[in-house]
């Protein structure tokens, strides 16, 4: 069985929120889609490990922002690669709050979806979460992230608990261009040939020369969480 076959279904990238008492997390999934449109109903997949999970279950309501293709792999690592058992996901981030006080992304987000759970669904790893809208809006015109532009644009990548997740392989590149590193906390790969534009360093940077303060794109960790491949 060749399960490569799944990298041809199409997905999108959201911050998916719930709140747990005064409590309020969120993490970034590629599975929301829509079920039905009478009543609208929407469903989301989500790691039973993840503190979203926890505040979904506890909710029993969930908010969807559908991330603009703009959205900085800053803000993705935020939700992505951050515990909400450790860090506050919305510190310094400029968010609002659902009809029922669920926290929504007002910066790089097209739209925003709130659902009750009216369902829950075993899916091993996973719980599919479906719900029926109680509010939405369009917050600005653009084009959505989809996975595949963040993967093969953005150069980003997969957290473990994803349902997508699979350990990415690296070929090797001609002796003559300069090493790759590796994230050792995101897997996110630092390609000299590509540099890292959105934070100033222009293409044909090596590593070596990167300032000391440049940060992984994605996750945050410093040239020593780095590794050479």
């Amino acid at each position: 069985m060749d399960t490569k076959a799944l990298h041809t279904i199409s997905y999108g990238l959201y911050i998916i929120t719930a709140k747990k008492g005064d409590r309020l997390n969120g993490q970034v999934a590629n599975t929301v889609f829509q079920i039905s449109s009478e009543p609208p109903t929407v469903a989301v997949s989500i790691n039973k490990q993840n503190l979203t999970h926890e505040f979904i279950q506890a909710g029993r309501s969930f908010a969807v922002s559908v991330l603009a293709r703009e959205a900085p792999l800053s803000l993705i690592g935020q939700f992505g690669f951050k515990s909400g058992h450790e860090v506050d996901k919305f510190a310094g981030l400029n968010y609002k709050l659902t009809q029922s006080g669920l926290p929504y992304l007002a910066e790089h987000t097209l739209a925003y979806l709130e659902a009750k759970v009216n369902q829950t669904v075993d899916a091993g790893t996973h719980s599919i979460f479906i719900g029926t809208l109680t509010d939405a809006a369009v917050l600005q015109q653009g084009e959505p992230m989809t996975y595949a532009y963040y993967h093969q644009v953005k150069r980003g990548t997969t957290p473990k608990t994803a349902p997508t997740f699979a350990v990415a392989r690296v070929e090797a590149g001609p002796a003559t261009t300069a090493p790759r590193y590796r994230c050792t906390i995101c897997n996110y790969i630092y390609d000299p040939a590509q540099g890292d534009p959105e934070h100033g360093i222009a293409p044909g940077t090596p590593f070596e020369d990167l300032p000391g303060d440049w940060a992984c794109p994605i996750c945050g960790a410093g040239k020593e969480a780095f590794e050479r491949i």
